[in-house]
């Protein structure tokens, strides 16, 4: 691969870096549930989706021109369209303009895998009290709440429930409800929304993909930093990032299509084409002591990010951390922030 891929390489390129991501979050969550306990990881996903819910769900409506249905039918749709344009399994099925279901069909793609054994419903549940059940607060619509009918985290055939406006206002533990005695309607593609072809046209969608999985991790970053401090946010986003580092190199490289010689030379190029597929500019220079240096301007990950504290860096670089070992481990890798010209960042690298 290079810096400036096009047509169907570039497409691989971006799906490499959505699969990583998509990892690394849930490696998040599983490292913190397994290390620290159930209870700090339901904070924590809790507050990641509280998070994207307040920064993404207005505008994500606003964007897919769904602002102007029913409360109910906007909701469901929302989570239809922008989990599809995610790569995830979900259906959606209308029953009336009060009441209009979603279903994130097995397998699950957050807790992706066998990783699905190690998440505890209470951690499944914050999910929909940090995100669905507050959809309504922010449409201003204090009847719309969300009822669950199904948890693929108890063993279900899947996460499932519906949006209802209800002709009472609703207090605040009433907005969630489970309704285990209930099931969802058979999907029907047909009667699905579709996104507009012209509008979002393939490489939209791929890119979109890609910035999808990125997102849980971009959001995961300043709620970590902010629930547990710099220094244990930094280790726990290290090692849960070396870890996937070292189990998703070879199939991120691979996803790459690059041929990646073991040594410096291969890691550097990796290092590059990584940088690039998230859009930023990367280049590699050979020093003099035989030592290679990737330099990269622009960090696509952590822009507009105003919660960008200097202990980040090194946690998010903990995936390369991850991804040497399982390329080489001899190798060596130093790893510089800072800011260019533009007041931008610049990231760096030095391979032997």
């Amino acid at each position: 691969m290079t810096n400036d891929p096009t047509g169907d390489a570039r497409t691989a390129a971006w799906r490499a870096v959505a699969e990583l991501y998509h990892a690394y979050f849930t490696g998040i969550v599983l490292y913190v549930s397994s290390r620290h306990g159930t209870a700090s990881a339901t904070e924590f996903v809790y507050e990641v989706f509280c998070r994207q819910r307040r920064e993404r769900f207005l505008p994500g409506l606003k964007k897919l021109g769904l602002d102007g249905l029913p409360h109910a039918v906007a909701a469901a749709q929302y989570h239809y369209l922008s989990n599809h344009i995610g790569g995830v399994s979900v259906e959606y099925m209308y029953e009336s303009d009060r009441k209009a279901w979603i279903r994130y069909a097995a397998p699950r793609w957050i807790w992706a895998g066998t990783a699905l054994c190690g998440i505890a419903p209470e951690v499944s549940r914050a999910m929909l009290t940090g995100w669905h059940a507050q959809n309504g607060v922010m449409l201003r619509n204090p009847r719309l709440g969300f009822v669950c009918t199904k948890q693929t985290a108890d063993g279900q055939s899947g996460l499932e429930g519906y949006y209802y406006e209800y002709d009472h206002d609703l207090l605040p533990h009433e907005r969630l409800r489970f309704a285990r005695h209930e099931d969802a309607p058979d999907f029907d593609p047909e009667q699905a929304p579709r996104l507009p072809t012209r509008e979002w046209p393939a490489a939209r969608l791929a890119k979109a993909h890609r910035n999808y999985a990125m997102e849980y991790v971009r959001s995961a970053f300043p709620t970590a930093l902010q629930l547990w401090g710099p220094d244990e946010a930094a280790h726990r986003l290290r090692m849960a990032g070396r870890m996937i580092g070292m189990q998703f190199h070879h199939q991120t490289a691979l996803d790459l299509g690059g041929d990646y010689t073991p040594d410096a030379a291969g890691f550097a190029r990796f290092v590059a084409d990584l940088g690039a597929a998230h859009g930023d500019d990367s280049r590699v220079e050979r020093r003099a002591d035989g030592a290679l240096d990737v330099h990269q301007d622009g960090w696509t990950f952590m822009a507009g990010l105003e919660e960008c504290h200097p202990a980040l860096g090194p946690a998010w670089n903990g995936l390369l951390e991850g991804c040497m070992q399982a390329h080489n481990r001899r190798l060596e890798l130093d790893f510089h922030s800072g800011r260019n010209e533009s007041g931008g960042h610049s990231l760096a690298w030095t391979i032997r």
